[in-house]
C-alpha cells in the first residue's frame, strides 16, 4: 500500500517539483550529470546556452567551438572573476572577456519595455537535486542547488521533523560536512546557503566551518520566533512559493544582495561581508514600497523594529528603491531625505546605493545651511543629514521645493522629531513661507499650515522604542471601541529577535547590588531639616563619596577579571561599560578603576567618554585630555587591547553597536526608553557570544522589568491626545492674570513684523512682573501650565486637521515669555545637612542574580500627559537624628538573622499592595489621604501575611516605629502616582 512520503527526500521533491511545474524553473539532471562542471562550480551547459540565446554575436567573437582550449580559458577567467568579485557583482554588471562583452543576467523590466521583457524571459532559472559537487569525493551531494544562467546562487540542506531531524541538524551539516574550500561553498561563489525543515528556516552567506553564522529566515509567530501554522500547506512553503519565485528572487538579487567592503583606517586591510536580506527586512521594505506606490505621497508609516535588527540596511534598501518607485509610469517621489542620528549611516547608505544604481553621484550629504537646496539642484536623489544639523539646513530652502514630492525617512524617530524641528522641516518642504506683505492673520495661518504634516511628503519613521508622541504622529490609527488607538505599521519585536537568536536577552543575567551605609552626626545640636529632600541628599552624598566610588570600582574590576575575562567570554575578547550619572562621577570612576587595574597588575586599561569639558582640580578637562587620544578614536580603541572598560556619562548609551560588549555596570537611575536603550547596548550577537551580564548599583528589578515590557512586543498608543486639554490650560493661565489678550496679540504682531527687540521686551517684562507678584504655588502653576501648553500645542499642530489662530498666537507669546520667568523653587529646608554629617561606613552587597522575565503581551502606553494639577511640595521637618535613624533603617542598621529573606519580603511589598482592590479604588476615586490609609492597611496585611514564611520582618516592624514608618512611606511613595517631590521644575 502506498503512503505519504514523509522523508527528507519527500520534502525535496515537493520543493523542486513546485519550482519546475509552478514557476518555470528548468530541472537540472539529478546529481548534475553532464551539466555541472566541478572544476568551475557552474552549470556549464546552461551558461553557454544562455549566452548563445541572448548574445550570439558576442559569443561568436570568441570562436569557442573552433578552439576547445578557448572554452577552458573562458571558464578559467570566469572562475577567477567569481572568486575575486563574487557572483553578485557578475550578475549585476557587464562581464568582459577579451574583445567580447556579456551580460550574465537580464534584470526585471520596467512596464512597457518589450525588449527588456523579452530578454528577461530568456534568463534560465534551474534547480538541480542531489548535486554532487566535490572533485575529491564524488559521493558528497547537497540536497539541491539553484542556478541562474548556469551560475550558482543558493544551496539547500533539508531536514524533516517527522523523521526526527530539524533545521539545527541542517546547520550542523553545513558546519561540519560542507567544506568551505570546495568551490561551490567558497565565499562569494554562491549568494546564500539555506537550512530548511518543515517548521523553520535559517540562512548563511559565508560558510566558515564551525564559525559559520546562520541567521533566522522566519516570518515569526505570535510576535516570536518560528512560523505560523499554514492551513494550505507546509509552514515553510513561503520560501519556495514567495521568495524563490523567479521575479522575487531576481528582485532580491537586483535590490538587496550586496558585498560590503570595510577598510581598516590604520592598516588599510579590507574585509568583506556578503549580505542577503532577512525575511522581516524584505517584508517591511516591500510592504512600504507597495503601499507608497498605491497610495501616493502624503502618508505616514511607523516601523517598530527591535534594536539590532538591521534597521540600517532596511533604511538603505528602502531609500534607493523609493527613488525609482513609480505609479502609472510616473515617479512617486522626486527626492528622498534620510534624517539620522548616526554619522556612519551616511557611508552605509552611499555604499549600498552605489551597488545598485548605475547613475553616479546619486547620494548627497547635507551638512550646512544651503546644502539641501544645492544638492537638489545638482540632481541628488537621496540626501542624508544628521538630525541636529537639519534645522540649519532647512533655513534657506523656502519655496524652492514647492510642487516637489518627498520621502522623509527618519532613523530613531522618537528622538528626531521635536515639535519645533518638525515644524521647520514641514514649512520648508511644503513651501508655505508666506509673503512679506501678508497681513497678520495671513502670517499666522501660514505658520499654522506650515506646522502640519505636509501633503507633498510621506514619512517613514523607524524606531525600536516608540514614545506616545511618535505613535500618534506616525502610527496607524484604528477605531477600537470608543477610542482611536495608534499601532505601528510594521513590527519586528524584541521578543522575536531574542527568540531567533539574532539579539541576546540582556535581562537573563541581572544582578542588583544593595548598598549599606552608616552616617555619623558631626554636630552637637540636633537641627531640623526637610526629611524628603534630606534623604535624597544623603543618598547622593554617600553614593558619590570617594570611599564608596572606590569600593564599587573594586567590585567592577574584580568581577570583570574573575567572571568575564577568566571565563573566556566572547572567546576572551569581552568588553565592559560602566554607566555613570554625571561627568564628574565618570571621571571619578575612571581614576578609581585605573587604580584598581594597576593594583592587580591587570594588562587592561579603561577609557572615559563624555561630551564637552569638566573642571578638574581647577583645570578644564576634555575626555581626550584624560585618555591621551582624540575622541574620534574611542570606538576604535575600545575594539583593541589593552582597552577593555569604557566609563561613560550620557555617551555611547544609544546607537553604539559593539558586539564585543558583554557586561554593563550601572550606577545611574534608568527608566523607560533610557533603560531599554542603555542596556540594549549588550544585545548585539557575535560569534562565541553566548550571554551577557548586568550588575546594577542603582535600579530596582521591577523598574527595569517595567521599562522593557513596554517594548518587548507591539507598543500601542491607548488613545488620542485630547485637544480640549489646551482649552483647559488656557483657562488656568488666564485666571492667573499674568497677561492680557491684547498683550498677546500686540507682541505677536510685533514679532512677526520683525520689530526691534526693544519693542518686545517692555511687554514681556510687564508680564514677568505680574508673574513675580504671584504666590509661589501660583508661579509654579502658571509656569508649568505655560510649558505644557507650548509642548502640547507644538505636537498637536502637526497632526490636527484644523488650526486655531488663538492657540498659535498664545504658543508664540508663551515661547517668548517663559525664559523671562524665574523658577519658583521656594526655600530649600534641607540646605546645610551635608555639613552636619560624615560617612562612617559603607558596604555594597551583591543580591541574588535574577533572570528578568517579561510578559508575553502587547503594551499600551498613554497619550502625552496634559496636567494642570501641580503644586509645591510641603516640607516635612524632622530632627537630624531622626532622619539618620530612618536612613540607617533602610541601609543596613538592623542585624537581621535572615537578611536575604527579609530583603525579598520588603522588595515584594509594593507589588502586593498595588494589587489590593480597595487601594486601587482609593487611588482612582479618592484623595491622597484616603489612598494613604488604604495603602497602610494593605501593607500591614501583606506583612502579616509573611508570618507563615518567616516572622522576623513582622517582629521588627512591630517593635521599631521608625522602621514601620519607613516601610509604610516606601510602599505608598512607590505605588501612589503623584508628581515627584523635590525639585519643583520636574512639574513643569
Amino acid at each position: 500500500m502506498l503512503t505519504t512520503d514523509t522523508s527528507e527526500k519527500g520534502l525535496e521533491v515537493i520543493i523542486t517539483d513546485w519550482l519546475v511545474e509552478q514557476n518555470g524553473y528548468e530541472r537540472g539532471a539529478m546529481y548534475g550529470t553532464g551539466e555541472y562542471n566541478k572544476d568551475y562550480a557552474v552549470d556549464e551547459s546552461r551558461l553557454f546556452r544562455f549566452l548563445a540565446d541572448t548574445q550570439p554575436t558576442e559569443l561568436a567573437k570568441l570562436r569557442l567551438d573552433e578552439q576547445p582550449n578557448e572554452r577552458k580559458a573562458f571558464l578559467n577567467y570566469l572562475s577567477e572573476k567569481l572568486s575575486k568579485e563574487g557572483v553578485i557583482e557578475l550578475l549585476r554588471k557587464e562581464f568582459r572577456y577579451k574583445q567580447a562583452r556579456f551580460y550574465l543576467f537580464y534584470v526585471l523590466p520596467s512596464k512597457g519595455n518589450t525588449t527588456a521583457e523579452e530578454l528577461w524571459g530568456k534568463n534560465i532559472f534551474s534547480v538541480t537535486r542531489q548535486l554532487q559537487y566535490s572533485k575529491e569525493n564524488s559521493k558528497l551531494a547537497v540536497d539541491f542547488v539553484l542556478f541562474l544562467n548556469g551560475l550558482p546562487i543558493a544551496t539547500f540542506e533539508l531536514k524533516n521533523r517527522l523523521t526526527k531531524q530539524n533545521t539545527e541538524d541542517a546547520v550542523y551539516q553545513y558546519k561540519t560536512d560542507r567544506d568551505p574550500k570546495e568551490l561551490l561553498f567558497s565565499f562569494k561563489q554562491c549568494i546564500v546557503h539555506f537550512a530548511v525543515d518543515d517548521n523553520e528556516i535559517k540562512m548563511c552567506t559565508e560558510l566558515k566551518g564551525k564559525a559559520s553564522w546562520f541567521l533566522p529566515f522566519n516570518k515569526g509567530h505570535n510576535d516570536g520566533a518560528g512560523n505560523p501554522p499554514n492551513p494550505n500547506g507546509i509552514k515553510t512553503d513561503y520560501l519556495w512559493k514567495q521568495i524563490l519565485v523567479k521575479e522575487e528572487l531576481a528582485n532580491i538579487i537586483q535590490n538587496y544582495t550586496q558585498v560590503i567592503v570595510e577598510v581598516d583606517e590604520d592598516t588599510k586591510k579590507k574585509s568583506e561581508k556578503q549580505i542577503f536580506p532577512r525575511y522581516h527586512q524584505l517584508s517591511v521594505v516591500e510592504s512600504l514600497l507597495a503601499d507608497a506606490a498605491h497610495e501616493g505621497v502624503g502618508h505616514r508609516y511607523l516601523i517598530q523594529h527591535s534594536a539590532g535588527s538591521g534597521k540600517s540596511n532596511s533604511i538603505a534598501w528602502l531609500a534607493h528603491q523609493l527613488v525609482t518607485l513609480q505609479n502609472s509610469g510616473k515617479t512617486v517621489f522626486d527626492s528622498v531625505i534620510v534624517v539620522t542620528e548616526r554619522v556612519n549611516l551616511d557611508k552605509q547608505i552611499k555604499n549600498t546605493i552605489r551597488k545598485f544604481m548605475q547613475v553616479q553621484s546619486t547620494v548627497g550629504w547635507a551638512v550646512n545651511s544651503g546644502d539641501l537646496k544645492k544638492l537638489l539642484a545638482e540632481g541628488k536623489k537621496i540626501i542624508v543629514t544628521i538630525v541636529h544639523k537639519f534645522q540649519y539646513i532647512l533655513e534657506d530652502i523656502g519655496s524652492f521645493h514647492q510642487g516637489q514630492k518627498f520621502a522623509i525617512i527618519i532613523d530613531e524617530a522618537h528622538s528626531s522629531q521635536s515639535g519645533r524641528l518638525s515644524a521647520k522641516m514641514n514649512i520648508a518642504l511644503s513651501g508655505t513661507t508666506g509673503e512679506e506683505d501678508d497681513d497678520f492673520e495671513d502670517k499666522i495661518n501660514t505658520i499654522i499650515e506650515g506646522k502640519k504634516m505636509v501633503k507633498n511628503a510621506s514619512y517613514f519613521a523607524f524606531t525600536a522604542t516608540p514614545k506616545n508622541k511618535t505613535l500618534e504622529m506616525f502610527g496607524t490609527p484604528r477605531q477600537e471601541g470608543d477610542q482611536i488607538k495608534y499601532h505601528p505599521y510594521h513590527i519586528y519585536t524584541m521578543k522575536q529577535a531574542i527568540e531567533e537568536g539574532f539579539i541576546l536577552d540582556v535581562l537573563r543575567n541581572y544582578m542588583p547590588i544593595q548598598s549599606y551605609y552608616r552616617i555619623a552626626k558631626t554636630v552637637e545640636n540636633d537641627p531640623m531639616f526637610d526629611r524628603k529632600r534630606a534623604q535624597k541628599k544623603l543618598r547622593l552624598f554617600v553614593e558619590s563619596n570617594e570611599y564608596a566610588i572606590k569600593q564599587k570600582a573594586e567590585i567592577i574590576v574584580e568581577h570583570f577579571h574573575t567572571d568575564v575575562i577568566s571565563k573566556g567570554k566572547i572567546g576572551g575578547k569581552a568588553r565592559a561599560m560602566v554607566v555613570t550619572s554625571s561627568i564628574q562621577r565618570a571621571i571619578e570612576y575612571y581614576y578609581a578603576i585605573c587604580d584598581c587595574l594597576k593594583t592587580r597588575k591587570s594588562p587592561y586599561k579603561a577609557i572615559v567618554a563624555y561630551s564637552g569639558e569638566k573642571d578638574v582640580g581647577g583645570q578644564s578637562v576634555k575626555e581626550s585630555d584624560i585618555n591621551g587620544f582624540p575622541s574620534t578614536q574611542i570606538e576604535k580603541k575600545f575594539k583593541a587591547d589593552p582597552y577593555r572598560i569604557l566609563v561613560v556619562a550620557d555617551k555611547f548609551q544609544t546607537g553604539f553597536d559593539e558586539p564585543l560588549l558583554h557586561t554593563i555596570y550601572v550606577d545611574k537611575v534608568l527608566s523607560d526608553i533610557a533603560a531599554v536603550q542603555t542596556l540594549s547596548r549588550l544585545n548585539r550577537a557575535a560569534p562565541q557570544k553566548n550571554d551577557t551580564f548586568i550588575l546594577d548599583f542603582a535600579n530596582r528589578v521591577e523598574d527595569i522589568r517595567e521599562a522593557f515590557s513596554r517594548y518587548y512586543k507591539t507598543t500601542i498608543l491607548s488613545a488620542e491626545t485630547d485637544p480640549n486639554k489646551l482649552n483647559d490650560l488656557i483657562g488656568t493661565l488666564s485666571g492667573l492674570q499674568v497677561y492680557t489678550n491684547e498683550q498677546v496679540r500686540q507682541l505677536v504682531e510685533l514679532y512677526l513684523a520683525d520689530a526691534p527687540r526693544d519693542q518686545l521686551d517692555p511687554i514681556l517684562d510687564a508680564c514677568a512682573e505680574n508673574y513675580n507678584g504671584l504666590e509661589v504655588e501660583e508661579q509654579i502653576l502658571f509656569k508649568s501650565s505655560a510649558k505644557t501648553f507650548v509642548r502640547t500645542y507644538n505636537f498637536l499642530a502637526a497632526i490636527l486637521p484644523y488650526g486655531s489662530i488663538e492657540w498659535e498666537m498664545l504658543s508664540i507669546f508663551l515661547t517668548l515669555l517663559i525664559p523671562k520667568l524665574p523658577s519658583p523653587r521656594g526655600d530649600d529646608f534641607s540646605e546645610g545637612i551635608l555639613e552636619t554629617i560624615d560617612l562612617e561606613s559603607y558596604r555594597a552587597e551583591a543580591q541574588t542574580m535574577v533572570s528578568i522575565a517579561l510578559e508575553d503581551s502587547d503594551a499600551e502606553i498613554d497619550p502625552i500627559p496634559v496636567r494642570t494639577d501641580v503644586g509645591i511640595p510641603v516640607p516635612e521637618m524632622d530632627h537630624l537624628t531622626a532622619i539618620l535613624a530612618t536612613f540607617h533603617d533602610l541601609f543596613g542598621n538592623i542585624e537581621w538573622t535572615d537578611a536575604d529573606k527579609v530583603r525579598r519580603q520588603i522588595a515584594e511589598l509594593p507589588n502586593i499592595v498595588n494589587r489590593d482592590e480597595a487601594y486601587q479604588n482609593a487611588k482612582k476615586n479618592s484623595d491622597a489621604q484616603n489612598a494613604r490609609d488604604e495603602s497602610d492597611r494593605a501593607t500591614m496585611e501583606a506583612i502579616m501575611g509573611t508570618m507563615s514564611a518567616g516572622i522576623e520582618l513582622y517582629k521588627h516592624i512591630s517593635s521599631n516605629p521608625s522602621l514601620k514608618k519607613w516601610v509604610l512611606d516606601m510602599v505608598f511613595n512607590t505605588t501612589y502616582d503623584t508628581p515627584p517631590s523635590g525639585d519643583v521644575e520636574s512639574h513643569e
